[in-house]
């Protein structure tokens, strides 16, 4: 299935969704039936917010990020984000009260109960995160609106079926807060498998910036799909050098032989995957 997450507001155009099909389409990467658009159901999130705090597993925040800046001290050893001090937790009994006492919007925050949570991760094995002393309590809810992107692919993996999520180790801490949010709200767990990156020349992840390197640019270039996928296939254990489809390589896939390690896009590959080559 394919499901096109466009919660993230001014980032979240059409018209990025758009190329991101054409890129899978180019690649030959198919899917069954009708895309999932997020911004469709949003009534599902709002459902799982309701019952959060409907149970008194989540509450209404009216702190800003000013607010938690200020409040903060050092970020927890490794995490990318402060650890929410609990302000709001207790003191309003709606997000209604919430704004009528303090003037603002309030966003929800799921309440984090205090201890590890272990994630079996199928390529990386088990691992251990303490989401309470790390993050603290996170939003399942923005203040200007909208579900944060942890509880809505909770809500949709749920809703939609969804037993496997594979996707790129920097988001391996997600997996964690996804874990809290399915507990809260009776789900059950997918498996999840975390790869290695695909990183640029200068050692940073291969990210939509890139636009030098993006699909559409290599296409444009001259690019043999073909090539990017047999580059791929081979980056990820499979012995099928050269050019093959997407459909090819499918049956012949195994997570077991993903390496480990980070992939590096180099200059020389690129030139090399661009090259242009026989029918």
């Amino acid at each position: 299935m394919l499901r096109v997450e466009d919660l993230d507001g001014p980032r979240a155009r059409r018209d990025f969704a758009d190329a991101a099909l054409r890129d899978l389409e180019w690649l030959g990467i198919e899917w069954d039936g009708v895309p999932s658009v997020q911004s469709e159901h949003l009534e599902r999130f709002e459902s799982a917010v309701e019952t959060l705090l409907d149970t008194g597993q989540a509450y209404a925040c009216v702190c800003t990020r000013g607010d938690l800046a200020t409040a903060a001290t050092a970020p927890h050893a490794g995490a990318s984000e402060p650890r929410y001090p609990g302000t709001c937790r207790g003191r309003f009994a709606s997000r209604g009260e919430a704004k009528a006492a303090s003037g603002r919007d309030a966003g929800v925050r799921l309440v984090v109960p205090p201890g590890a949570v272990e994630i079996d991760d199928e390529l990386l094995g088990a691992r251990s995160f303490d989401v309470a002393a790390e993050v603290g309590d996170f939003l399942v809810a923005r203040r200007g609106g909208g579900a944060s992107y942890q509880l809505a692919v909770a809500v949709d993996d749920a809703a939609e079926g969804v037993t496997e999520v594979v996707r790129g180790d920097d988001l391996l801490p997600s997996a964690a807060r996804q874990w809290h949010v399915q507990r809260a709200l009776g789900l059950r767990h997918p498996r999840w498998a975390h790869l290695p990156l695909v990183l640029d020349a200068a050692g940073g992840r291969l990210a939509k910036r890139s636009d030098s390197l993006s699909l559409e640019a290599l296409r444009a270039r001259g690019a043999d799909p073909r090539s990017i996928v047999g580059w791929a296939a081979e980056t990820a254990g499979v012995a099928r050098p050269g050019r093959a489809t997407a459909a090819e390589i499918t049956p012949v896939f195994r997570l077991d032989r993903v390496p480990r390690a980070p992939v590096t896009v180099t200059d020389a590959l690129v030139d090399h995957l661009t090259r242009p080559v026989s029918a």
